[in-house]
């Protein structure tokens, strides 16, 4: 479900930005669509691999900055791929990137995206603790 609203939500982006900017041209929202799920292929294959190396080069400082730029490279190479898909130039892919992840973001947030990481996080309360220690207290023996 996450899938197809992340997907949805890019085609969303990708065809608002093609009202929005001249650079931009899309035929249609299944057009935007099918860049969208190509951008997540690409991005979850060769961007990933891209990723990987740009990042080692820069020792993990600029994470979030080459992962912007490795999506731009990703949307100039679905504009190379997709015929009723074109962007002109290298500003706008990077636009899209952009508005893509703050929209992603965004979505992720309303949704309540941290629940994952809140299933991670298994510190139990104060009163787990007292709990527990006054089992502990009950089951010992003392050597006095």
């Amino acid at each position: 479900m996450d899938f197809i609203l992340n997907l949805l939500v890019s085609a969303g982006v990708i065809l608002l930005l093609a009202y929005a900017l001249p650079q931009v041209h899309v035929k249609s929202f299944l057009t935007a669509l099918w860049v969208a799920f190509l951008i997540g292929l690409f991005n979850a294959t060769v961007g990933w691999l891209l990723r990987g190396i740009l990042n080692l080069v820069s020792f993990f400082l600029l994470e979030a900055i080459i992962g912007l730029i490795v999506t731009a490279l990703m949307i100039k190479l679905v504009d190379k791929l997709v015929g009723n898909f074109k962007v002109d130039g290298w500003w706008p892919a990077f636009v899209i990137a952009i508005a893509t992840a703050i929209a992603l973001a965004l979505l992720g947030w309303a949704r309540g995206g941290d629940e994952e990481y809140a299933k991670l996080d298994n510190k139990p309360k104060l009163e787990q603790y007292l709990a527990q220690s006054e089992n502990i207290g009950e089951n010992t023996i003392r050597l006095v």
